[in-house]
């Protein structure tokens, strides 16, 4: 029986649909529109975060066609990525961890739960990091103020994290249109400081970076996200919308906030957009773009933290789970997490861990289960050894090439870990269900 069939009916728990069905598959009579998706993916996607990725990226290539192929490889492994995963999230109603019960087994799937939220809660503190860093250099706010900035941002941008779906919908149908409007404005006037596209080609590349090593940055800087899109295009009323939404998201929307970054340090030094709009005498125009993608992106983080450590705890208290993580998220912002010299380093790590996880829940659904998984109600293992094999060894050797430079880590990850998994199952007994989920 699939898992859609088997939850499309108007009998699913009343406080699973009010907790947003941590863990159940979404119905179809809750399913949601293509212009819902894409307005709640795209404000997923547009985050100050990355533009500094771009930063890293930009100084170390010509513009054209180094600087802008990259963007578009790299984004375009991120969107493909994403895409297929929301393709299977909308099929059958579940998000990545959900998925990942067979894939991983029922235990072992929490330490995708952990792998996932983790890194969700430590973008939101360094998100809270940002925006204190920001009033300090712009606002002239005192540094001595910022335990209550960073403590008063990390509980106000997870409001509508907090009421779910519906809020976050609603509020980036409102942020998304005005972000754009406010990125298009400040890289019209850096593309006129630098004197158009002449400009940027005579710029000279004034970083060492190589290539395999700026794709992984380009993809992991949300990778962790592409992962856990399946939260919202589970929702998605069909598989094309979740495709179409999700690939728009990840490859148009991220690839255009990294284009902003690198764009900005090409032409000001400074990957950040919030800075250079201050410096181009829009600084009221720089504090509302920071305050709308921040709150458009910190509020499906969040939320992402609150759907893994739901599974992991087995509970449907999403929504304790989102005050949980915001408080994990201020003791990390509160230690410093935004002035880590690591972060570059984290980034990197972000783009090799993660990516075998999709690779091991993709193989298993089409090669393995023929594009069905079981009911949610029938008994898994344990432990899937073949999944987490497949996960272990997929990871080293994304981690290992990617420290010798060959080829991409994040591709290298995705491909071993889905053409390892099928081989896997067939040497490696399958045990027989022992638990279900609850």
């Amino acid at each position: 029986m699939s898992v859609t069939n088997s939850q499309d009916s108007q009998t699913v728990d009343q406080s699973q649909a009010e907790e947003d069905y941590p863990l159940t598959a979404v119905p179809l009579y809750a399913r949601k529109s293509f212009l819902s998706m894409a307005f709640m993916l795209l404000g997923f996607t547009l985050y100050s975060g990355t533009f500094f990725a771009g930063g890293l990226v930009g100084p170390a290539f010509r513009f054209f066609p180094d600087l802008v192929g990259l963007l578009v490889v790299g984004n375009l492994i991120l969107g493909g990525y994403a895409a297929a995963l929301a393709y299977i999230a909308s099929k059958t109603g579940l998000s990545t961890v959900l998925m990942a019960r067979f894939s991983f087994g029922s235990v072992g799937s929490r330490w995708v739960d952990f792998l996932l939220g983790f890194t969700q809660v430590g973008w939101y503190a360094w998100g809270s990091g940002l925006i204190a860093d920001l009033l300090n250099q712009l606002a002239g706010v005192p540094e001595s103020w910022n335990w209550l900035i960073i403590l008063f941002f990390t509980y106000f941008f997870c409001i509508t994290a907090y009421i779910g779906y519906r809020a976050m919908d609603w509020y980036s149908r409102i942020a998304v249109p005005a972000i754009i409007i406010l990125m298009l404005w400040s890289l019209t006037i850096s593309a006129n400081q630098i004197g158009g596209f002449e400009g940027l080609q005579a710029v000279q590349p004034s970083g060492e970076l190589g290539i395999g090593a700026a794709l992984t940055i380009i993809v992991g800087t949300f990778i962790s996200g592409g992962t856990q899109a399946t939260n919202w295009s589970r929702f998605s009323d069909s598989p094309r919308t979740a495709t179409l939404s999700t690939l728009a998201a990840f490859f148009i929307a991220n690839g255009f906030v990294v284009f902003g970054g690198a764009f900005s340090a090409l032409v000001y030094q400074n990957s950040d957009m919030v800075m250079v709009m201050a410096r181009q005498g829009l600084l009221v125009a720089g504090f509302i773009l920071l305050f709308l993608n921040m709150w458009s992106t910190q509020d499906n983080t969040i939320y992402a933290f609150s759907i893994a450590f739901s599974h992991m705890f087995r509970t449907k208290k999403r929504t304790f789970f989102v005050l949980i993580g915001a408080t994990i998220a201020l003791a990390l912002a509160w230690g410093g997490i935004y002035e880590s010299s690591q972060f570059i380093n984290f980034l990197i790590l972000l783009g090799t861990f993660i990516p075998p996880v999709g690779g091991v829940v993709m193989a298993d659904y089409w090669l393995y289960r023929r594009g069905q998984f079981p009911s949610l109600d029938e008994p898994q293992p344990a432990f899937n050894w073949a999944g987490i094999a497949a996960y272990v060894i997929a990871a080293a050797i994304a981690y290992f090439t990617g420290k010798a430079g060959i080829g991409i880590a994040p591709v290298n990850g995705i491909i071993i870990a889905a053409v390892l998994y099928p081989i896997l199952t067939k040497v490696i007994p399958q045990p027989t269900g022992t638990t279900a989920l609850k």
